[in-house]
C-alpha cells in the first residue's frame, strides 16, 4: 500500500464577502480535490489544542500523528533539526525573524521577503556585534532564521517553557507595543532585539534595499523558543517509511525528527512563486522508494498573511492541477493506495494570521467507501460525522490502523 499526504498550508478559511459568501477553497476550481472527496470521505480535525499556539509547528506535529500535548517543545527546535543542529540538554533554540518595524507597527514580518544572501550578511554582523560563546545567530531561508543559546550543565536555565513570545506574523499591520517577550528571560531577548536595531541601522544591505525601493530589515524579532523534543520515529510508531517535500525548515525539521527522508525540489520557494509542477513530479518519482510521500505547500498560507484572497485561490488551483491530480493518477496506476488532502490550521484572509479551529480533510483509496459527497470544502467537512477533536488521531485512521 502506498500513501500520499498533501498539505496546502493554511488553506482553511472563512466565507468571504468578496467571493459571494464562499471560502477561497469553495471558490477555487479544484476538480482533483473534489474527485478525492467524491471517491472517498470528507471530515474535519482540530490540530491545535486551545492551550497551545495556533501555528504550523503544533498543527503539523498533530497532522503527522503526534500528540502535541505530549511532544511539542517549541517551534525553533524543530527548525534547528532541519539544519542538522544538535541541541544539548541545556541548549535553547529561538526563532529569529528579520522584520520591518515602523513607528512601533509591524510593517513586514518578512522584511519585504528579504533574500537568503542578504539575511546571511545581516546575521553575520549580528553575530559579530551581539553574539558570543553562548549566543549564535544561524542563517536559514530568507527571513526565517535561528538564534541558539548554548547552556552549561549545572547553571540555571535562562528561559522557561512559560516564557511568552508572539509570532511576528500575528502582528501584521498591528502595534507591537504589548507583544515583546515576557516572563523568564524576557529581558535577555528584548535586549538583543533592541540592540539589533542599532546594528542594522545603516547596514550596507539595508542601504542597498532602501535604494532599490525595498523594505529594510530594521531588527530581529525573537520568538518560538524551546528545547530539543524527543520524538518516537514514525517507523516505530506506525511501521511505515516516509519522505517529505517542502521548502520550509519547520517541516524539514519535523521530517528529520521522525526519521523521514527529505527531498529538495529545485524551484520550491515556500512562497507564491514556488514551482508546483516540480513538486508534483518529484512526489511521483519518490513513490517507489517509500511507503508515504508527503508534499507540503506553503503558498496558501503566505497569501492569507498578505490578505490576498485572489492569490490564495490561485495557489489552491495550482496545487490541485500540478500536485493533487498527477499524484492521485500515479497512485491509482501503481496499485493499492490512499491519499489525504488536509491543511494544518486555518489562516483567514481577514485576520492575516493563523487561528485555532477545525480544518477540512479528504481521503480516498483502497478500503475507503464513497460517502456520497461531491466537493471538498469547509462546509461539507463541517457536516460530516468524521470528526477528530484531537487531530493527531487522524493519522492512524488514514493508515487504516
Amino acid at each position: 500500500m502506498k500513501y500520499a499526504i498533501i498539505i496546502p498550508d493554511g488553506c482553511a478559511d472563512e466565507p468571504q464577502a468578496s467571493l459571494g459568501g464562499l471560502t477561497p477553497l469553495q471558490a477555487a476550481r479544484t476538480p482533483h480535490m473534489n474527485a478525492i472527496a467524491a471517491a472517498g470521505v470528507v471530515g474535519r480535525s482540530n490540530n491545535v489544542p486551545a492551550h497551545l499556539p495556533a501555528g504550523s509547528d503544533v498543527a503539523n506535529l498533530s497532522l503527522l500523528g503526534y500528540d502535541p500535548c505530549v511532544n511539542f517543545t517549541g517551534r525553533a527546535p524543530l527548525e534547528a533539526a532541519a539544519q542538522g543542529i544538535a541541541l544539548g540538554p541545556d541548549d535553547w533554540a529561538i526563532r529569529c525573524n528579520l522584520v520591518t518595524i515602523e513607528n512601533q507597527t509591524m510593517r513586514s514580518f518578512t522584511a519585504g521577503h528579504i533574500s537568503s544572501p542578504e539575511a546571511a550578511a545581516l546575521l553575520a554582523t549580528a553575530q559579530e556585534k551581539l553574539g558570543g560563546e553562548r549566543w549564535r545567530f544561524v542563517p536559514g531561508v530568507s527571513y526565517r532564521n535561528l538564534l541558539l543559546y548554548r547552556g552549561a550543565a549545572g547553571e540555571p536555565a535562562p528561559f522557561a517553557t512559560e516564557t511568552g513570545t508572539t509570532p511576528p506574523h500575528d502582528l501584521t499591520d498591528k502595534s507591537i507595543a504589548n507583544d515583546f517577550p515576557r516572563g523568564v528571560g524576557a529581558d535577555l531577548l528584548r535586549g538583543l532585539m533592541d540592540r539589533s536595531q542599532t546594528v542594522f541601522a545603516g547596514h550596507p544591505i539595508n542601504t542597498e534595499r532602501l535604494g532599490a525601493g525595498k523594505l529594510p530589515a530594521s531588527q530581529v524579532w525573537l520568538w518560538g523558543l524551546g528545547r530539543a523534543p524527543r520524538l518516537e520515529s514514525f517507523r516505530d510508531r506506525y511501521r511505515k517509511s516516509g519522505k517529505m517535500i517542502t521548502a520550509v525548515d519547520l517541516l524539514r525539521g519535523l521530517a528529520a525528527l521522525v526519521g523521514w527522508d527529505r527531498i529538495e525540489v529545485p524551484g520550491a520557494t515556500g512562497y507564491l512563486d514556488t514551482d508546483y509542477a516540480a513538486k508534483g513530479r518529484y512526489a511521483i518519482a519518490a513513490l517507489p522508494g517509500t511507503d508515504i510521500i508527503c508534499v507540503h505547500i506553503e503558498a496558501p498560507d503566505e497569501a492569507s498573511h498578505e490578505g490576498n484572497a485572489a492569490a490564495k485561490i490561485a495557489a489552491l488551483e495550482e496545487i490541485d492541477r500540478h500536485i493533487v491530480g498527477p499524484l492521485h493518477e500515479a497512485l491509482r496506476a501503481q496499485g493499492d493506495y490512499r491519499i489525504l488532502v488536509s491543511p494544518d490550521h486555518p489562516t483567514p484572509v481577514r485576520t492575516k494570521t493563523h487561528s485555532h479551529g477545525y480544518v477540512p480533510w479528504a481521503i480516498c483509496g483502497t478500503g475507503i467507501a464513497a460517502s456520497g459527497v461531491q466537493t471538498y470544502d469547509e462546509v461539507v467537512a463541517g457536516q460530516s460525522s468524521l470528526d477528530f477533536p484531537e487531530g493527531w488521531k487522524l493519522m492512524p485512521y488514514f493508515l487504516g490502523e
